[in-house]
């Protein structure tokens, strides 16, 4: 039984975003778009670009197309930080809004039918034991990174 316990937490990131990258490819997203915007969203106007990499999980030089293609859509902007000229915050624009309102919804109906069938206490459970199992991993990710 503990053995399928890896594939799983595997597999399900890749099920949710497959499945979110179908129910949003009608709005014209591709995945880096959709998880950039809904990124910045949720963590906050003037992000600097390299924090938003970070949150994102990929590379600073990676995330500059993907912003690329959004400043070009006129979703976002991005603005030289004061403190350091090198340095670029990133903002939503107006015109992002509706759209993240549509991409909540979407991400809002596939949290509900794919925890279907658990009831509130079951997935606030299950949400505490991801969470353990994460600071696991970080712990051991931070042990083995010191040998």
């Amino acid at each position: 039984m503990h053995q399928n316990i890896g594939f799983r937490l595997s597999r399900l990131p890749r099920l949710w975003r497959a499945i979110l990258d179908q129910r949003l490819a009608p709005l014209g997203l591709t995945q880096t778009r959709w998880v950039t915007l809904y990124h910045l969203w949720r963590l906050g106007d003037g992000q600097p670009q390299c924090d938003l990499a970070r949150a994102i999980g990929v590379e600073a030089p990676s995330l500059v197309r993907t912003l690329d293609q959004l400043a070009e859509q006129g979703l976002v902007e991005r603005c030289p930080c004061d403190q350091d000229r090198r340095t670029k915050r990133i903002y939503l624009t107006e015109a992002a809004t509706p759209l993240l309102q549509q991409i909540d919804a979407v991400v809002a109906e596939a949290r509900q039918e794919m925890l279907a069938g658990l009831s509130d206490d079951e997935v606030s459970q299950l949400d505490g034991l991801l969470a353990r199992i994460e600071e696991n991993g970080l712990r051991l990710q931070g042990r083995d990174g010191d040998a």
